[in-house]
């Protein structure tokens, strides 16, 4: 296995990526875990307290909706920062807890959701009117959470620094894109689609009626699975790639040694890879 402080190439990057999953295969499940059982028990309850009837989404239906939104997006931003916690300690060597990922980004959830949402709006409209543009943005702003977890910035300094950071990489962090991307989707249609199957059954059978509980409260379920095996990967993936640019761009593994070697000489701590 490479040292994960020398430039690497396309293959060991993914290489990196899933060596690191299967090593810390509990750690990064757990992470993923933890809130998306917030976010499914929310999505239980909504089944019960406002299921989908034949004629759509009731108010309090479309209520809950809303509010499955806002918590989805601080599941995502809570599970996306503390991966990226876990991963700056795991692939530099260093031990991590479950717990002590989440600790890294105590308080700063909904500052990583507004980061969240200023990319999505900016990268969605781009995608929408132009396309090509918005791809372009997706790939020059890919390491904008792993930025503004380990070096605490805010939104604009953020897309600045993974825009520089980024610069001549855009190949390899769209494929990076793809392949996880895909590998989500393969997961997710295997985990869901006895579930379709059985829903199409029933609506084959019964006509027209509104879908029994257990089928709504499926596929929330395999949704959950399918992102506690495969979430991880992407979010593993760009924290390496954010790294891997910092090795390249500014010798980050000589830095890194040095602040070590002054460590061993009792001259200054080493300081956090977080």
């Amino acid at each position: 296995m490479n040292t994960p402080l020398r430039p690497m190439n396309l293959g060991e990057l993914l290489d990196r990526t899933f060596f690191l999953y299967r090593k810390h295969f509990l750690l990064f499940v757990g992470i993923m875990a933890v809130p998306y059982l917030m976010l499914l028990a929310f999505q239980l309850l909504g089944v019960v307290i406002a299921p989908r009837g034949v004629a759509g989404i009731s108010g309090i239906g479309l209520l809950w909706f809303l509010l499955t939104i806002v918590l989805s997006l601080a599941v995502a931003a809570a599970s996306q920062g503390a991966t990226v916690v876990a991963v700056s300690k795991v692939h530099l060597g260093a031990p991590s807890s479950v717990s002590e990922a989440f600790a890294g980004i105590k308080g700063r959830i909904w500052g990583l959701v507004g980061i969240m949402l200023g990319l999505g709006l900016a990268i969605g409209i781009g995608i929408l009117f132009l396309v090509v543009p918005g791809i372009i943005l997706a790939l020059m702003w890919a390491v904008t959470i792993p930025v503004a977890v380990v070096e605490g910035t805010g939104l604009v300094d953020s897309v600045q620094r993974s825009a520089t950071l980024t610069k001549g990489s855009w190949g390899r962090i769209f494929i990076v894109f793809l392949l996880f991307a895909v590998l989500f989707y393969v997961v997710y249609l295997l985990c869901n689609m006895p579930i379709f199957v059985a829903m199409t059954l029933f609506v084959r059978r019964h006509g027209v009626t509104p879908l029994p509980l257990w089928s709504q409260a499926a596929l929330p379920v395999g949704t959950f699975v399918c992102q506690c095996l495969v979430g991880p990967l992407m979010t593993i993936g760009l924290s390496l790639v954010y790294y891997d640019q910092r090795v390249r761009n500014e010798a980050f593994d000589l830095q890194y040694m040095m602040a070590r070697l002054d460590s061993a000489q009792g001259d200054a701590p080493t300081p956090a890879p977080i």
